[in-house]
Parts: C-alpha cells; sequence; structure tokens
C-alpha cells in the first residue's frame, strides 16, 4: 500500500469528517468554520493586525478580508484603523462575538472529546507531533519547489 493511500487519504477521509460535522455544529449559529477560527483567534489574541491575523489563521489577505466582511457585518468584530500605521487595520472582537464563542466551544470541545475517546494522552501528543512534522515538511518543500 502507499503512502497516498494510507496517509494521504485517510488524512483527507478524517479532515473532511471532522470539518463536515463542526459545519453543521457551527451553522446552528449562523457562522462557518473559517469564520469560528478567525473568531477563535481573535477571542486568544485581540486587537492586532489584519495582516497578523491572516498569518495566524493560514489566510491570504483578500480571503480574510471577505471573512471580517462577513464577520463584522454579523457584529462579532470590528476593524479599526491602526495609531501606528494609517495603511493597517487592528481587528477586534466585540462583545457579541466573545458570547458567541463562549456559547459554542464547549460543544465543540465535547466533540473532540468524544472522537478521541480511548485514545491516551501520550498518543494524542504523538499524534500533535507528527503532524506538526508533516506540516513542517510541507513548508519546507513549498519553499523548496518556488
Amino acid at each position: 500500500m502507499s503512502y497516498d493511500e494510507s496517509i494521504g487519504q485517510l488524512t483527507n477521509q478524517t479532515s473532511k469528517k471532522i470539518m463536515r460535522f463542526l459545519n453543521s455544529k457551527l451553522e446552528l449559529h449562523d457562522i462557518t468554520l473559517e469564520q469560528w477560527i478567525v473568531l477563535l483567534n481573535l477571542s486568544q489574541q485581540d486587537k492586532i493586525t489584519q495582516k497578523e491575523l491572516a498569518k495566524n489563521v493560514d489566510k491570504d489577505q483578500p480571503t480574510l478580508a471577505r471573512i471580517l466582511d462577513i464577520l463584522e457585518r454579523k457584529k462579532f468584530v470590528v476593524r479599526k484603523p491602526s495609531e501606528k500605521d494609517r495603511r493597517a487595520f487592528n481587528v477586534q472582537i466585540t462583545e457579541k462575538g466573545i458570547n458567541l464563542k463562549n456559547q459554542v466551544a464547549p460543544s465543540l470541545e465535547s466533540f473532540f472529546q468524544t472522537i478521541i475517546e480511548g485514545i491516551s494522552d501520550e498518543e494524542i501528543e504523538i499524534y500533535k507531533r507528527v503532524l506538526l512534522k508533516i506540516n513542517r515538511n510541507i513548508n519546507f518543500q513549498a519553499k523548496v519547489e518556488i
């Protein structure tokens, strides 16, 4: 069996299942997974520039701008011009955004607790280390190919 079959397909299949489930739960709150990731990041690191946020959530600037437009219309975030750089915007989560995060996070945490049932803490740590190594290898390969 090839690595594509044993690793690539299994990773893809698992990722799709997780994303489908998360989107179905988030849909109940009128938010997508991409919007949630931005909101969650802002809840952990508030008042950052749009450029920093794009890097944190691994989105290009135009894609993040569209996500922020939606979150701003829903009053979950606000963008304010930076005092340091007039070309930049600082992004901040609102009270409504914090309330949504506090409402949604426990059910998502419960989901992740369910899917790791029967998996030891040691196995979870190994899994995370392996994923980080794969990500680093992909990033390195992407730089080499440029």
